[in-house]
C-alpha cells in the first residue's frame, strides 16, 4: 500500500461579522454546509443584544425579554442531529402580559385565545366573539403570508414563482396594505382600551399604530394564538446555547477583534481585516446593522442610499432596578398605558423626543427564575419606548422620564417605588448604539411606518458583490429575535453547498 495519502481539500472560508442571534445561526447552518466559519466580534461576549446586566444578586436579561417561536431556536440543534432539550428548555407562559391602565382597570391577556376573549369581555364589557374573531383573522392572515414575507427573499424573482405567493394573493383584501394598523384596529375592536393594547404590537417592530401598515394585525397571533414562553435561564441562553452550539460545529470566534474593513475586488468580497491583520473568506456575512457595514466598512462602495435612509425605528430608555419587595399582582410582562397614545407615537417619530406620560413595560424574569434576584426581592427590567439618537439631550430627557416613570408606577401600585430601589443601571439609544452597533441605536433598524419599508427592507445578500450577505435585524424580514433567526435562513439559504 503506498504512504502517500493526497493532501485532504480544506474547507472553503467563511467568516460572520458579528455574534447576535442572527450571526450565531447563521453560523451553525454555514458550518453544517461544510463551510470552515469564522466570528468576529468587536465585543468581549457573544449575543447582540441578548446579554446580561448583574449586580447586587440581581440578574437581568439586558435586551430582548419577549419569546415567541421558540422552534427557530430547536431547529437549529435538530439540524445538527442534536437533541433540543439537552441544551435548551422552556416553557409555554399561561398569562402572555398584564395590562394596567390609568384609571385602574387592569386586564390579564391569558395565554389561551379563548379566555382571554372572555377576560375582556368581563373587564371592558366588550363581546367575546370580537376578539375572538380578530384573532382568527390574524391566524388566517399570518398561515396565508408568512412563507412568503417572512420566509423568503422578497428580492429574488424566483420567489414571485412559487406557490405561496397565489396563496398569499388569495388574502391579499385581509392584509390592510392601505390602511395603518390603528384604522383596522378602530374598525375591529371599537373599544378605545382594547385599541390601544392591539396598537401596541407595532412597537414589536419599532414603529407606530397610526403609520405602520395594518398587515401588521397579524403579530398579534404570535403570542395570543402561538403562544409566549420563557427559556429556561432567561432570554439569555438563547445566546449561550447557540454559541455552544457553534463551538461544538468547529465555529472559531474571535472576540474582542473589530472588524475595521471588508475587502472587496473586482465584484467580490475577498475576506476582511481587523487590527490584527487580514482573513482571507470565500463568503462573508455582515450581521453588523446593514447602515455601519456599508458606512464604516465599505465606505467605497455603492451604496443603497434610498433604503439606508428609510427613518430608523424607535429606540428605548431601560432601567434595571433591583426591587426590594415583591408584587405578587404584577406577571412576567406588565405593561402600563399611557393616556395618550396617539401624542406619545407623535413625539417619538415626529417630535423625536419622549411624551409626558409615557407608556411603561416591565419585565421581571424572577418571577420565572427566583435566583435572578435576592430572596423577596424582585428584578425590574422597565423600559420605554423612545426615538432613535439623533442628538437630543438624553442626560435631561433621562433624568425627567425616571421621575415620571417612579411616579406612574407608585401611584398605580400605591408604593413609593424610590425608596426600593437597591441597584440601578441605565441603557439608551448612545449605550445601545455603542454597544450593538445599531445606527442611532435604533432597536430594529429601519422603521415599518410604510408599506415599502415594513417589506422591503435591505436584501439578505449584495446586489454589488455575489459572496456578501446580510443578517440581522436591520434587513430582511426584520427586527426581534425570530425575524432575526429567520434572516440568517434565509441568507444561508442563498449560499451554495460544498
Amino acid at each position: 500500500m503506498s504512504l502517500e495519502i493526497g493532501k485532504l481539500k480544506e474547507k472553503p472560508k467563511a467568516i460572520v461579522i458579528g455574534s447576535g442571534a442572527a450571526g450565531l445561526a447563521s453560523a451553525i447552518r454555514l458550518a453544517q454546509k461544510g463551510y470552515a466559519v469564522d466570528v468576529f466580534e468587536a465585543n468581549a461576549y457573544a449575543g447582540g443584544k441578548i446579554s446580561v446586566v448583574e449586580g447586587k444578586g440581581y440578574r437581568f436579561d439586558a435586551g430582548p425579554s419577549l419569546f415567541t417561536l421558540p422552534q427557530l431556536v430547536t431547529e437549529l440543534f435538530t439540524l445538527c442531529g442534536e437533541d433540543p432539550s439537552g441544551h435548551f428548555t422552556y416553557h409555554r407562559k399561561e398569562v402572555a402580559c398584564h395590562y394596567f391602565w390609568q384609571d385602574g382597570t387592569a386586564l390579564k391577556a391569558w395565554a389561551d385565545a379563548k379566555a382571554f376573549a372572555r377576560e375582556v369581555e368581563e373587564q371592558l364589557g366588550v363581546n367575546a366573539r370580537i376578539v375572538d374573531r380578530y384573532l382568527r383573522d390574524a391566524a388566517q392572515a399570518y398561515e396565508a403570508t408568512h412563507t412568503l414575507f417572512l420566509e423568503s427573499s422578497l428580492h429574488r424573482l424566483k420567489t414571485y414563482l412559487q406557490p405561496a405567493v397565489l396563496k398569499a394573493m388569495g388574502h391579499l383584501h385581509k392584509l390592510y396594505l392601505l390602511s395603518t394598523l390603528n384604522q383596522v384596529n378602530q374598525k375591529k375592536l371599537k373599544h378605545p382600551k382594547l385599541v390601544q393594547l392591539f396598537n401596541r404590537f407595532a412597537t414589536y417592530n419599532g414603529s407606530s399604530p397610526y403609520q405602520t401598515p395594518g398587515v401588521m394585525s397579524m403579530i398579534p397571533h404570535l403570542e395570543h394564538n402561538l403562544g409566549t414562553y420563557y427559556p429556561k435561564g432567561g432570554m439569555h441562553s438563547i445566546t449561550t446555547s447557540l454559541l455552544g452550539l457553534a463551538k461544538r460545529q468547529q465555529v472559531r470566534f474571535y472576540f474582542n477583534e473589530r472588524v475595521e474593513e471588508i475587502i472587496t475586488e473586482r465584484g467580490r468580497v475577498s475576506g476582511v481585516r481587523t487590527a490584527r491583520g487580514s482573513y482571507k473568506a470565500e463568503v462573508v456575512f455582515s450581521n453588523m446593522d446593514v447602515v455601519p457595514t456599508y458606512r464604516k466598512l465599505m465606505p467605497t462602495a455603492k451604496a443603497p442610499e434610498k433604503t439606508l435612509g428609510q427613518a430608523r425605528s424607535s429606540s428605548a430608555l431601560i432601567f434595571y432596578w433591583g426591587i426590594t419587595k415583591q408584587f405578587p399582582e404584577l406577571e412576567l410582562h406588565n405593561i402600563f398605558f399611557s393616556e395618550d397614545y396617539k401624542g406619545e407615537f407623535e413625539a417619538i417619530f415626529e417630535e423625536q423626543s419622549v411624551y409626558a406620560d409615557p407608556t411603561i413595560y416591565v419585565n421581571i424574569s424572577s418571577k420565572e427564575e427566583a435566583t435572578d434576584a435576592p430572596p423577596g426581592c424582585e428584578n425590574w427590567f422597565v423600559m420605554v419606548n423612545v426615538p432613535a439618537n439623533t442628538g437630543q439631550d438624553w442626560e435631561a430627557l433621562t433624568a425627567r422620564i425616571r421621575q415620571q416613570v417612579i411616579q406612574h408606577l407608585s401611584k398605580r401600585l400605591d408604593t413609593d417605588i424610590a425608596s426600593l430601589i437597591a441597584f440601578e443601571e441605565l441603557l439608551d439609544p448612545r449605550s445601545i448604539e455603542n454597544k450593538t452597533y445599531s445606527y442611532q441605536g435604533a432597536l430594529y433598524g429601519a422603521a415599518s411606518n410604510d408599506p415599502l419599508s415594513a417589506f422591503l427592507r435591505h436584501p439578505n445578500f449584495s446586489w454589488q458583490f455575489s459572496n456578501l450577505f446580510f443578517c440581522g435585524g436591520s434587513v430582511h424580514p426584520g427586527g426581534g429575535v425570530p425575524l432575526a433567526l429567520l434572516s440568517a435562513r434565509i441568507a444561508t439559504a442563498l449560499v451554495p453547498d460544498v
